[in-house]
């Protein structure tokens, strides 16, 4: 009797019988006096891993059982020329449950590449990693660097992705990024919604040969660092990142809030249990983000603004655009909005603005003080309401003149971003401060 035939004769009987001796040996196992008398960790430690060989082992018995079931049908090439000739092959596919075997039925002919159907009955990828083991590497690497993301990839499911593989599955799950949201349909939004663009940048390190070219240069042109990243010297600069551009575009109902409320809500304004509950806002709607490392931040945002004007061509809703204050975006969106003839609300993000005062606030008082907290938050709420930030600026700094502080750095980095050339409502529309729309429009952020 062939060991094929004992396989076929054991899966038609009871298909799921070695995950069944799986389990009884992990219950077995689990009731053990050697188990019974260790710590919980090391009991934990030992069913996860004979775990995860159970349910390996389970969905091994379902690949095989999908097999047993497969029926002989016609098959023909992309030239549509049959193939007749059938034979059983097999291959891995690394999954989050550990490696398992696929065995199906390859159909040939000579001269003629073999076709498999099951294989596309599973939706198998060519490269041999399952979906979950690509999600998860997608995901890990967003959030971190590779090896790093491989490595904990192996200590939460087992399953062992080399970095030069998970940077080639990153590759390919992006692929598909521009054709999944035109993809999207569009939920259907009223003009009393409000269109708000975002755009922001993040500095990433990159190889060398893949900086600009006067970066490049620069980086060629020093001696190579012992450890990565090095440590740089006061006003030595790194020439090793390049900043990846990233913008997003979409619809929000308005939702209205008052000063108070914003100081409210936000865990660093107010003492320990003393925060209100935060009401609950409206998501936004038809949210698409986009982002490059090869495009500067005007390629960029005329990309955001191209979107925008196609959900909103004859401008009947409100824009709104929030920035962190780079005077490098906030000068390019202005431009593109005179050249696309749209009205814009700017709003510097009042997140970024708190740390600047807080920084600001430390020079005043000592660290961690009520009196610290109390001198952000008047700031916050004059800000708020309608003060102009170039007297609040002003204030900030005569504050450090009177006190003659001598160290007044991060007074005056906090007064230079308040600056009111980042606010206002432009090419149609009422004046406007930043900080005021931010409590009109308070869901942008």
């Amino acid at each position: 009797m062939s060991a094929a035939y004992k396989e076929a004769v054991t899966v038609a009987t009871d298909p799921f019988g070695p995950s069944r001796s799986a389990f009884e040996a992990l219950i077995l196992k689990a009731s053990t006096s050697r188990s019974l008398a260790a710590g919980h960790g090391d009991v934990e430690a030992e069913i996860g891993q004979a775990g995860r060989g159970l349910l390996r082992q389970l969905f091994q018995d379902h690949l095989d059982l999908r097999h047993a079931q497969e029926r002989r049908v016609a098959v023909r090439d992309e030239q549509g020329a049959r193939l007749v000739e059938r034979r059983r092959a097999r291959r891995q596919l690394r999954s989050l449950l550990g490696p398992v075997t696929v065995s199906r039925f390859l159909y040939q002919d000579e001269g003629r590449e073999g076709r498999a159907p099951a294989d596309a009955g599973l939706r198998l990828c060519e490269d041999g990693y399952s979906m979950g083991v690509r999600r998860e590497v997608a995901q890990l690497c967003a959030r971190d660097a590779y090896a790093p993301a491989v490595e904990a990839l192996e200590r939460l499911t087992g399953a062992h992705v080399p970095q030069r593989q998970a940077e080639q599955l990153v590759l390919r799950a992006a692929a598909d990024v521009t054709s999944f949201y035109e993809a999207q349909p569009h939920m259907p939004v009223s003009n009393d919604a409000l269109q708000v663009l975002s755009f922001d940048a993040a500095g990433i390190v990159m190889r060398t040969d893949s900086l600009r070219r006067e970066t490049r240069k620069k980086a060629l042109s020093e001696p190579p660092a012992r450890a990565f990243p090095p440590k740089l010297k006061s006003g030595e600069k790194a020439n090793r990142k390049r900043m990846a551009q990233l913008g997003t575009v979409y619809e929000v109902a308005p939702f209205f809030r008052t000063a108070d409320d914003i100081v409210g809500e936000l865990e660093s304004l107010t003492k320990p249990g003393t925060r209100e509950p935060r009401p609950r806002r409206p998501r936004p709607a038809n949210k698409r983000v986009f982002g490059s490392v090869a495009k500067v931040a005007t390629s960029v945002i005329d990309e955001g603004f191209r979107e925008a004007l196609g959900r909103d061509p004859k401008g009947k809703r409100r824009w709104v655009v929030l920035l962190d204050g780079s005077d490098e975006q906030l000068q390019a969106v202005k431009r593109t909005a005179r050249r696309c003839r749209v009205s814009i609300t700017i709003i510097v993000d009042l997140i970024h603005l708190i740390e600047y005062l807080w920084s600001a606030a430390y020079c005043f008082h000592p660290a961690g003080s009520d009196d610290a907290r109390n001198w952000v938050v008047q700031r916050v709420r004059k800000l708020l309401t309608g003060a102009d930030p170039a007297q609040v600026a002003a204030g900030i700094r005569r504050a450090a003149t009177l006190r003659t502080l001598e160290r007044r750095a991060a007074v005056d980095e906090c007064a230079q971003y308040s600056n009111p050339s980042a606010s206002g409502v432009l090419h149609g529309g009422r004046p406007a401060d930043s900080m005021r729309a931010l409590a009109v429009g308070g869901a942008v952020g």
